[in-house]
């Protein structure tokens, strides 16, 4: 799905950049849609790309369990973990097609990573923060 020039530019980043593990949960279901299906593929393409890269697929039917757990409601859902599955709440709903694919790439080496990269003012301003957020970004392919 990724096209040579894109692999091997994005093999060398992922490659320099990218400290721990990170495994991309996919929750799909292929009867679904289409888009499942690109997705499936795509993140398959980005995993082959590091050995520090897992890719992990749940069928949104029949993996209730880890459905509820991650709290996802709609697919293709990618949930982005650190290390020993640690999920930072990072999820992508959808094909993340275009610049959400610079997006995708980006989450996944700050989760391998395990650090943000907020200045320290943003930082203590965050953490004064003392209820529970729930943030969502919102893009259309243009």
């Amino acid at each position: 799905m990724l096209v040579e020039s894109l692999k091997r530019e994005l093999k060398q980043k992922l490659g320099t950049e990218m400290e721990g593990e990170v495994t991309l949960l996919l929750f799909t279901s292929e009867l679904a849609s289409e888009t499942c299906s690109d997705t499936r593929l795509m993140l398959r393409d980005v995993a082959e790309l590091s050995d520090k890269i897992n890719l992990r697929v749940q069928n949104f039917v029949l993996d209730k369990e880890e459905v509820e757990r991650y709290r996802i409601d709609k697919i293709p859902a990618i949930a982005i973990l650190g290390e020993e599955d640690k999920d930072y709440g990072i999820r992508f709903y959808g094909l993340p097609g275009g610049y959400e694919f610079g997006s995708l790439v980006a989450a996944i080496i700050q989760v391998s990573q395990g650090k943000t990269h907020f200045t320290e003012e943003a930082q203590q301003k965050l953490e004064t923060i003392d209820t529970p957020l729930h943030i969502q970004v919102f893009v259309t392919p243009t």
